[in-house]
């Protein structure tokens, strides 16, 4: 029902939405005069900040044009090249870069936002690697009769993403994968599997949520499991593709992430206007570039959502040893022993607490010391440690250098 009431309430919003669109457009004219005074700045930043709060944010453009590569600017050309119906896995196929770059996967979060929200972490690495990374289908976009998408589907993708890429490539999980990763990792070591990573790196990742547990993982072990059954799981409405699938939505996810930072995002948008009243263009951009990403947001299947809230959240069954792939196949990254491993870390993290990260090198526990190191980024919560300044400049070069470390073992 709530799913259906928020597209009510957009539909509800569109009149005014347009109306707001029509009267920007009015005052952005040249020739009107209006558009010079106090009101009429203070009226064409109203109509903006109304607009942008009303509208439905689609899916970014990745918008990564170019990159540099020893004082040359190359095109930059995003390629699908391995699809199935709930992943694309994306190629930045940079023209003209040196070839035998080593070959970095980058598993994006399948949590509420499209992959594009590490557009910072690809352009970071595109000097340096020929980059994938996993482009996951927004539920909502998925008819039912494509069936079932759950945790141990993940987990055979990113398999499959191995298996395309070939061996010796090194994998970056950023945030909610990492579980995910490290298992499907274990069972490719423990197969022996030639398309076994170099390295893996894990950022911010729920490896053991029982460490330093922040808001999101009390939610997880205060609700019962039936709670989030009941109170999150919603049917895809008409006219999306998707209708009659049951998912956890995005909207729900955003929300929950906004009420975290409320009044951080009320002060946002209160700068917002006065930027645009002043004419500050270049302040009003950044907050456009952030936003057009963090509130375009995709939607999850009830069978994904709840078995990662159950089996990493809940009962940690990695962590404790009693994971289990398809509740059959016993997963232990003991197995892994050639794989190098690197844990990254945020000082101030809200979303993954100091220690759910570096929990993997004690369950990795055959991979020798020399092919293990951790780093904690001081002063970066959760967004910093794939993403800024100092994920630029202090993060990437330090997983540079450790993968290079590894391969040349």
């Amino acid at each position: 029902m709530l799913y259906s009431l928020v597209e009510m309430n957009r539909a509800a919003m569109a009149p005014m939405r347009l109306m707001a669109k029509s009267t920007r457009a009015i005052l952005e004219m040249t020739a009107n005069p209006m558009r010079h005074t106090a009101f009429g700045r203070s009226t064409l930043a109203a109509t903006s900040v109304f607009e942008r709060a009303t509208r439905y944010y689609g899916k970014p453009e990745w918008q990564i044009p170019s990159t540099t590569i020893d004082g040359k600017v190359l095109p930059v050309q995003p390629t699908a090249t391995w699809t199935s119906p709930w992943c694309k896995l994306i190629h930045f196929e940079t023209l003209g870069a040196p070839a035998g770059r080593p070959r970095l996967l980058i598993v994006a979060p399948l949590s509420g936002h499209f992959a594009t929200l590490l557009r910072g972490t690809v352009e970071a690495f595109l000097p340096t690697h020929e980059v994938f990374i996993t482009d996951w289908t927004d539920a909502k976009m998925a008819p039912v009769w494509l069936g079932r998408f759950d945790l141990d589907d993940y987990i055979d993708h990113i398999r499959k993403a191995f298996t395309h890429i070939g061996p010796d490539a090194h994998v970056v999980a950023v945030c909610q994968p990492g579980p995910a990763v490290l298992a499907a990792v274990s069972l490719m070591a423990e197969d022996g599997d030639p398309a076994l990573p170099c390295t893996m790196t894990f950022m911010g990742s729920p490896i053991d949520a029982r460490k330093s547990p922040t808001v999101p993982n009390l939610l997880a072990e205060e609700r019962s499991f039936e709670w989030f059954r009941e109170k999150m799981i919603y049917t895809v409405p008409a006219p999306w593709p998707g209708m009659m699938r049951r998912v956890y939505p995005g909207f729900v996810q955003l929300t929950s992430f906004m009420h975290m930072n409320w009044d951080r995002h009320v002060d946002a948008q209160a700068r917002f206007f006065d930027h645009l009243v002043e004419g500050d263009e270049d302040s009003a951009d950044k907050h456009r570039a952030f936003y057009d990403e963090y509130l375009a947001v995709l939607d999850l299947t009830e069978e994904f959502y709840l078995q990662t809230i159950r089996r990493v959240f809940r009962e940690h069954r990695l962590a404790r040893g009693i994971f289990r792939y398809r509740g059959e196949r016993p997963v232990d990254p003991g197995a892994i022993e050639t794989v190098g491993l690197m844990t990254v870390e945020g000082e101030r993290d809200d979303i993954s607490g100091i220690g759910q990260t570096q929990a993997a090198h004690e369950l990795c526990r055959n991979i020798p010391d020399h092919m293990q190191t951790d780093y904690i980024q001081p002063g970066v919560g959760h967004y910093g440690v794939f993403n800024g300044r100092r994920f630029e400049q202090e993060i990437v070069p330090r997983i540079n250098a450790f993968q290079e470390h590894i391969a040349g073992l």
